[in-house]
């Protein structure tokens, strides 16, 4: 089993992909830490505990973290997400469990004490960079960094050439793939643009009509309908809960080690740099994942949500007719 931290924003994917963790033996979750991004940050760790209140696990902590970027002014995603940052859904507040201060030294803490901690993160590498700049020694006893950002060949979704995440906080992503003196697995748009929720799937959750699916259903509403406008697809994509599978099983993606930097300035501010024909000749420091088994994938991901309804899901993938 991998101790792991969730550094997110969320955001309606974020808490897709902390369902799926939550639902996922083979990761035990010391604590959640949150950063702005998606949204600002306390509004991203009150919708942390919505989730972790529908699904049972208020035992695990939550640390509020950064509140704005390294150096540039925050700007938030509440156009795609919401401004409740859960698809306008309305869900209460969770107002009798504690959220706790200071996530940089949280994590330090975890690194200190785990040899073997593997960090998933979801949003911009705000609170994992100062936590780098604090203590780069704790660092040491890190297993894996998972990050859900950046871009390789695929174009950008917040300008031509950036990936949002990294876009909201260049200078973060920069040092952190620059100082980290490990390979950090890149879960770019490459693959995650793979991963749609389409409308036959949003149908069958749906019908599955329970607490977690009526949740599921609530907040992409206003996913799906920004998706029509901005790109004209049918469905959401969901970036976030791919990096959480990527660390459950590794080969459900594949790719290549390069070199990667990323622009902190001017039109192309936040693009991921992949040198993947080496003409640095720097060290690789990133694995960069550019192909995934998308039904696999969607399969791993509903059964764990719904683990009732494993055969119809299965059969669903496949093309049959649910019956």
């Amino acid at each position: 089993m991998k101790n792991i931290i969730i550094d997110c924003d969320p955001g309606i994917d974020d808490a897709l992909a902390l369902m799926l963790a939550l639902r996922s033996p083979e990761i035990n979750i010391i604590g959640i830490t949150v950063v702005c991004g998606n949204v600002p940050a306390l509004l991203g760790a009150q919708n942390t505990l919505k989730i972790l209140q529908l699904m049972k696990r208020t035992d695990i902590p939550v640390y509020i973290g950064a509140e704005r970027p390294l150096i540039r002014p925050l700007v938030t995603a509440q156009d795609t997400h919401g401004a409740d940052g859960l698809g306008e859904s309305g869900y209460p507040d969770v107002a009798d469990i504690k959220i706790h201060e200071h996530a940089s030294d949280f994590i330090i803490r975890c690194l200190r004490h785990y040899r073997q901690l593997s960090i998933i993160a979801l949003g911009p590498l705000t609170n994992l960079a100062l936590a780098l700049k604090k203590e780069p020694e704790a660092f040491g006893n890190l297993h894996q960094l998972i990050t859900m950002g950046g871009s390789f060949r695929s174009h950008g979704n917040s300008s031509p050439v950036a990936e949002f995440n990294y876009w909201v906080d260049p200078h973060s992503a920069k040092y952190v793939y620059e100082q980290l003196h490990r390979p950090v697995i890149m879960v770019g748009l490459d693959v995650t643009r793979k991963i749609v929720l389409t409308p036959d799937l949003l149908e069958l959750i749906r019908h599955f009509d329970n607490d977690l699916s009526r949740f599921i259903i609530s907040i992409t509403k206003f996913y799906v309908n920004f998706h029509w406008k901005q790109e004209r697809i049918l469905g959401c994509v969901i970036n976030d809960p791919l990096a959480v599978a990527v660390c459950i099983a590794p080969d459900l993606c594949s790719g290549f080690d390069s070199y990667v930097t990323v622009e902190t300035e001017g039109l192309c501010m936040g693009q991921t740099i992949v040198d993947s024909g080496g003409f640095w000749k720097y060290p690789s420091n990133a694995h960069v994942l550019t192909q995934t088994k998308a039904g696999v994938f969607m399969s791993m991901f509903l059964e764990r949500l719904f683990p009732k309804e494993t055969e119809l899901i299965r059969k669903f993938i496949k093309g049959g007719t649910p019956t």
